[in-house]
């Protein structure tokens, strides 16, 4: 495969311009950027403050295209996202009126406080790109990037994401708080402005899809390949594991792999791209079971524990 150094340019920009909004999250938002270069849904869970939405606008703005944004709320209908059809009296017939979903990057805000109901009517448009409302089918545009942020400390008001739809976000992300001399820059650089305001489009859609077409056509090794299907395999045989990956965990992580290896400029996959991103593609994917949980288990605790176990592929030189 040949690599556009024009699109690897394009990469290498959108990075510098949320460096510059997000300080000190270099490999977060490395992380970010490879899912959406892989076509995928990312859930960012982190505690208020921390720069989640900024960083979201952000790159919605890097990329271009149309952006659109959900407050999530118990109150919120699943029609406020996928549109509804109005009976339109003088055409005799229904109109169909699009919801924010109809969009390239939909940035759902606070979506554990939305209801499951609501939650739901995002699962199709998360696996299929479209929206079915009143029987008819409406195709969502080209690329579709969900980006939804959470707050993992409150419970009042929240209601927990049904694992059908954990397994629909490629990763799972955190920012976590900044170092003390990043926190000291943002202090001393804070004005009447925030730096993503000032983020200017690096892409247009058309440039996105070829990315995303390019990253689908990195090379992967029939080695690599088994590498990948036996982490996702040996998180269902562990044994504080009641529900494990599932194969579409194992297609996510080959993706953001070739995503990753796109983004280094190498037209082939290695193990390291692999193990550097698994524990954020796989951990939210696991339901532990209750005693693991009482034991103060996490799941992405297992996650590293099945690195750690399974056997890494070696090229041996001849």
């Amino acid at each position: 495969m040949d690599i556009r150094t024009a699109d690897m340019q394009l990469c290498s920009t959108i990075l510098r311009n949320l460096n510059t909004c997000i300080l000190g999250k270099q490999e977060e938002i490395e992380r970010l950027l490879i899912a959406v270069m892989a076509g995928g849904h990312v859930l960012l869970e982190d505690v208020p403050g921390t720069g989640k939405t900024q960083l979201v606008k952000a790159l919605a703005k890097s990329i271009g295209g149309q952006f659109r944004r959900i407050q999530c709320n118990p109150d919120l209908l699943p029609t406020d996202i996928t549109g509804v059809s109005i009976y339109h009296p003088k055409q005799e017939s229904f109109i169909f009126r699009p919801g924010p979903v109809m969009t390239n990057i939909l940035l759902a805000d606070e979506i554990n406080r939305a209801t499951t109901k609501t939650q739901s009517a995002l699962l199709e448009a998360m696996e299929e790109g479209c929206v079915t409302v009143d029987g008819d089918t409406y195709e969502l545009p080209a690329p579709f990037i969900l980006l939804a942020t959470q707050n993992p400390i409150e419970f009042e008001g929240t209601y927990t994401l049904p694992e059908a739809q954990l397994d629909r976000f490629m990763m799972k992300l955190s920012l976590g708080y900044p170092s003390q001399d990043d926190e000291q820059k943002m202090i001393s650089s804070s004005g009447s402005y925030h730096p993503s305001d000032n983020v200017q489009p690096v892409l247009e859609t058309g440039d996105m899809i070829q990315i995303q077409s390019q990253v689908l056509g990195v090379h992967i090794d029939d080695a690599v390949g088994k590498y990948i299907v036996s982490l996702v395999r040996g998180t269902r045989d562990h044994a504080s594991v009641m529900l494990g990956a599932s194969p579409r965990a194992a297609i996510a992580l080959t993706r953001a792999a070739k995503a990753s290896a796109y983004l280094k400029q190498r037209d082939y996959v290695t193990p390291d791209d692999v193990k550097a991103l698994a524990p954020f593609v796989l951990s939210h994917r696991l339901l532990l079971r209750t005693e693991a949980r009482m034991n103060g288990l996490q799941s992405r605790d297992v996650a590293l524990q099945v690195l750690q176990s399974t056997k890494v592929p070696v090229r041996l030189e001849r």
